[in-house]
């Protein structure tokens, strides 16, 4: 099938660059271009995923009727180490300048990203996770890039063993994880609107009688009263293993029954060993403060073992980052399912990604400090090896 160029492309391109990007491209231009090659890395250790920027390249190439020559020095999902490069690209140097800009937008973020669904899948390694990114998004690109990321990083996660991502929320990024379409039950909004959570559950029963039923349990602050009520109600679902409760507690309030005296005495019967060495203050809430700590989820799960539930599952979520993965790992946290959005990168300033240029017309030549970058066999010839 013939490609048909974007028309509108170059334009988006030059009000979405740096200017200065644009006058270089113009100075070029009257000067005398050149083939110049760029290195693009990072400052910090990640997985690589350069899949969407790529495919974005793809597009600009085509729009410009030209060419570029690409030299990916890690697979997709390979680790990466801080400053190591990423890619090479070579091209004309009108037609690569001025592409800098969004081709660090689209790398940085979802390389970071994908190393966070790395770690966050190896600290669990057992637990399957449901992306949940897209309320956290800044718009559909973003969506897009963050689904993406948490892909690569599960993907090289289970490459060592680990169960990984097996879905997400949305139908729209859902063929990232081999699937046709999203997941998911009910929101807070849907308790609300029937008025308890059991008729909550009995509404999306009826209406979608073949789904097995995942119901949020913190609405009305009884986690444990209301998931017993479920499945009282539903006693076949819940025996068939279909039937699972979603803690999302706020970290306001205490899983109900706990507070910090019982907390610590529930993973006392657990876990004794993950709160007898020292913990962080951020670490000892995921332990036993407020919110979904594993001190909540076991205090679940005992609920329903002791009411003759043991195969209803437990989907935890609420801030379930790569630090709150390792504390969950160290308490053994009875875990089925970890539904989250958070491998997208709090620390915005790590995904910020540098490119610079390496060779021009085939010489080497990068400013000094970033000698790093220099194709390996360059570098030795430099330094006269």
């Amino acid at each position: 099938m013939e490609h048909i160029p974007e028309p509108d492309l170059d334009a988006d391109i030059a009000a979405r660059t740096d200017v200065y990007f644009n006058r270089t491209k113009a100075i070029v231009s009257r000067f005398g271009d050149r083939h110049v090659t760029y290195a693009l890395f990072l400052r910090r250790p990640v997985i690589a995923a350069p899949r969407l920027m790529l495919d974005w390249l793809g597009r600009a190439a085509a729009a410009r009727n030209t060419r570029f020559d690409i030299e990916l020095t890690h697979a997709e999902g390979d680790w990466v180490g801080a400053g190591e490069p990423l890619v090479y690209i070579g091209g004309n140097f009108t037609q690569l300048t001025d592409l800098e800009t969004i081709l660090l937008q689209k790398i940085g973020p979802a390389c970071v990203a994908a190393h966070n669904a790395y770690q966050m899948s190896l600290a669990l390694p057992k637990v399957p996770f449901l992306a949940m990114e897209a309320r956290h998004c800044a718009g559909a690109e973003m969506q897009e890039m963050m689904a993406y990321a948490a892909s690569v990083g599960s993907a090289a996660a289970q490459r060592e063993g680990a169960r990984g991502f097996i879905g997400n929320a949305t139908d729209g990024t859902a063929h990232y994880f081999g699937a046709a379409a999203g997941m998911g039950t009910m929101p807070h909004a849907l308790i609300g609107y029937a008025g308890s959570t059991v008729r909550a559950a009995e509404m999306f029963h009826q209406t979608f009688p073949q789904q097995a039923l995942t119901v949020l349990v913190d609405y009305f602050g009884r986690e444990i009263t209301d998931a017993l009520a479920v499945c009282r109600r539903f006693p076949d679902i819940a025996a068939e293993g279909r039937l699972s409760v979603r803690l999302d507690t706020h970290g306001g309030r205490f899983l109900e029954g706990l507070d910090p005296a019982e907390s610590y005495a529930v993973l006392e019967r657990h876990a004794p060993g993950a709160i007898r060495r020292y913990r962080s203050d951020a670490e000892l809430r995921a332990l036993v403060g407020t919110g979904v700590s594993a001190a909540a989820i076991w205090r679940m799960r005992e609920g329903l073992d002791e009411a003759g539930y043991p195969a209803v599952r437990i989907i935890a979520s609420s801030g379930f980052g790569v630090d709150k993965c390792r504390v969950m790992a160290d308490a053994h946290a009875p875990i089925d399912v970890v539904g989250t959005g958070s491998f997208i990168p709090d620390a915005w300033a790590e995904t910020y990604a540098t490119a610079d240029i390496v060779e021009y017309d085939g010489e080497a030549r990068v400013k000094v400090g970033r000698e790093f970058l220099l194709r390996r066999n360059e570098a030795r010839l430099r330094n006269g090896h």
